[in-house]
């Protein structure tokens, strides 16, 4: 029998979207599972045993459009209420895409915020010109790369850090494995990096940044961030696949510490790899990690040692730039294997606005590492 509520809903009616790639038959089939999905996200309750119309009308998910895209394949609008939502990212993304994430055939192609909710959020502190401006380069890609292999102690570390630096590297950041290991403990390592950067700075003029991984188990994150900061570090990396995408916003939203954040995609790769489920990346890369304060974001360039193809990365772009209210674009971050052979072709295919990533080829041959540094930052000023 119905259910009456002493407090009577009184919703805003105002709604936020999202595209759901639903495998079916047919499109009554595939009108069922959306309908499915309208439930399984808000009430996970059967329809038949709602309490009320309240909760129906106003809580339930509501498809707003069903479009054939291919064989077997349709994408399903679904609008839910905003304050399902919470006001809280990690009860958005459990709205968007928590409980369906379990079943088969369902792939979260995009989603789209209202002005209502996007005010509520910061998003990048810096994204693409904030890092410009604090780099002071504004006419090419951004350089990164990454202090590797692990093993090396904090001073080879450092040396690593200052040579490519002198080398006009803009972002030195540590290797994602790279956390507070006996042999290369976190509060050894980051003082001495950031120094190292400090001082080939103050003899060439450039503003290189230091970012050291803060990922950490929860009650260390913060801590490890601001004994970043204090040691001259000038930026964060920090992997939100491994402690959290709200972990990572709660980093950028911070007044106090106020350093960009670089997101690395450990443990996340796995959401994106089918093409009939999880993430599209567009969304996984871009728009979850704009929510979340990145201001770049690392993914794997097609043709490196990953398996994504070039669709998959002009989407990452779509989703790191396209309008997302008054949110900052950010840098997308290609990586995985990339060689200084290719600068040219990254820099034909991203454009200016892009971090290129290189880590081991800048090791590679006799010339040393100052000099294949320095050869990276005038491939990638070359039009080409």
């Amino acid at each position: 029998m119905p259910i009456d509520d002493p407090v009577a809903l009184r919703l805003s009616g105002e709604r936020l979207a999202a595209v759901y790639r639903i495998q079916a038959a047919d499109e009554a089939a595939a009108l069922a599972r959306a309908r499915d999905i309208c439930l399984e996200q808000t009430v996970e309750f059967p329809a038949a045993l709602i309490p009320n119309a309240a909760i129906r009308d106003q809580i339930v998910g509501a498809v707003d459009a069903l479009a054939a895209v291919g064989a077997g394949a349709w994408d399903a609008t679904i609008r839910y209420p905003v304050e399902a939502a919470g006001g809280e990212l990690t009860q958005l993304v459990n709205l968007l895409f928590g409980n369906v994430a379990l079943q088969p055939g369902v792939r979260l192609m995009d989603f789209h915020l209202p002005k209502a909710m996007l005010t509520d959020i910061r998003g990048p502190r810096f994204g693409i010109g904030g890092l410009r401006r604090l780099l002071a380069v504004h006419d090419r890609p951004l350089l990164c790369t990454a202090l590797k292999p692990m093993g090396l102690s904090p001073q080879a570390l450092a040396g690593l850090a200052y040579e490519l630096a002198l080398g006009g590297i803009d972002l030195i950041k540590d290797d994602h494995g790279l956390a507070d290991q006996p042999f290369c403990p976190f509060h050894e390592r980051v003082p001495r990096c950031a120094e190292a950067v400090q001082r080939a700075n103050r003899e060439t003029g450039r503003h290189a940044v230091y970012l050291p991984n803060v990922t950490a188990p929860a009650h260390l994150v913060q801590s490890r961030a601001f004994a970043a900061r204090d040691a001259g570090a000038g930026g964060l990396l920090f992997c939100p696949g491994l402690a959290g995408l709200d972990t990572m916003r709660m980093l950028t939203d911070d007044d106090g510490l106020g350093l960009p954040v670089l997101s690395h995609p450990a443990f996340i790769g796995g959401l994106a790899v089918s093409p009939t489920a999880g993430l599209s990346h567009a969304v996984l890369y871009g728009r979850l990690n704009r929510l979340a304060g990145a201001d770049a974001a690392i993914f794997p360039h097609h043709g490196g040692r990953f398996s994504y193809a070039e669709a998959e990365c002009r989407d990452i772009v779509a989703g790191c730039t396209d309008a997302i209210g008054a949110l900052a674009p950010i840098f997308p971050v290609p990586a995985g294997g990339m060689q200084l052979a290719r600068v040219p072709e990254l820099r034909a295919y991203y454009g200016r606005d892009c971090i290129l990533l290189i880590g081991g080829d800048l090791h590679a041959g006799d010339e040393g590492l100052v000099a294949r540094a320095r050869r990276f930052v005038t491939l990638a000023s070359e039009d080409g």
